[in-house]
């Protein structure tokens, strides 16, 4: 799950990327409507957390912006202004939740993971089971023939993607994008490395590698093709 974080106030910014990213969350930051927009140009979000106070302006007038898009993400408004007026004109705005600063970080992951369910970013089905393996995305748990998995944020960021959409071969960059935000070393070695931790922990059997497209995740059990 992408996000654009659009703040001004550096240092809660950063607290809060980092938070995030560390619950696997890949986390863009813009501290003006003009940064905003750009991000929003050049990537798509499936959740943008906006202040209303910046430097440039209201920061509800990105929701024209948002609303142009083939898929508006959703938004929660994160604020100093705790009056029932300035709440009622964010959501009629066209805002999809209200957060008062300052707000328990705890909350805004709760209503994340609310948007994440709400949007079926966990598939259609509670839990994904391929073969001995069970994926639940929305409790963040991951079973091994019945044993749990423990997976780091990294792995939990390229294990969301492809099990959001199983049996679909995701390529090279839209898995480079999930690991975008942690740090620097998004290149493809790097999206080597955790793919085969991956396949450590979850089973070869897995994560299957496509030439030239990309990987996929399904279960072919070994000896069987594929």
């Amino acid at each position: 799950m992408r996000i654009l974080l659009v703040e001004d106030d550096l240092p809660l910014s950063d607290a809060v990327c980092g938070y995030l990213r560390a619950k696997a969350f890949v986390v863009d930051a813009a501290p003006s409507l003009h940064a905003a927009r750009a991000a929003l140009a050049g990537a798509r979000y499936a959740a943008v957390l906006l202040d209303l106070h910046l430097e440039d302006g209201d920061g509800l007038a990105l929701l024209p912006s948002l609303r142009a898009l083939p898929e508006m993400p959703a938004v929660i408004v994160l604020t100093a202004r705790d009056q029932v007026s300035d709440r009622i004109r964010g959501l009629d705005a066209g805002a999809d939740d209200y957060l008062v600063k300052p707000y328990d970080p705890g909350e805004l992951l709760a209503r994340l993971r609310a948007i994440e369910r709400r949007r079926g970013a966990a598939s259609d089905a509670p839990v994904l089971q391929l073969g001995p393996l069970e994926i639940d995305l929305a409790r963040d748990l991951v079973r091994r023939d019945g044993v749990p998995v423990t997976l780091t944020a990294k792995e939990w960021a390229l294990l969301r993607v492809m099990a959001s959409r199983p049996d679909r071969i995701h390529t090279r960059e839209v898995l480079q994008d999930a690991l975008y935000g942690f740090d620097s070393e998004t290149d493809s070695n790097t999206l080597e490395v955790f793919i085969s931790r991956l396949r450590r922990k979850l089973g070869r059997d897995h994560i299957q590698t496509l030439r030239g497209l990309g990987y996929r995740l399904s279960w072919v059990p070994e000896g069987s093709g594929g």
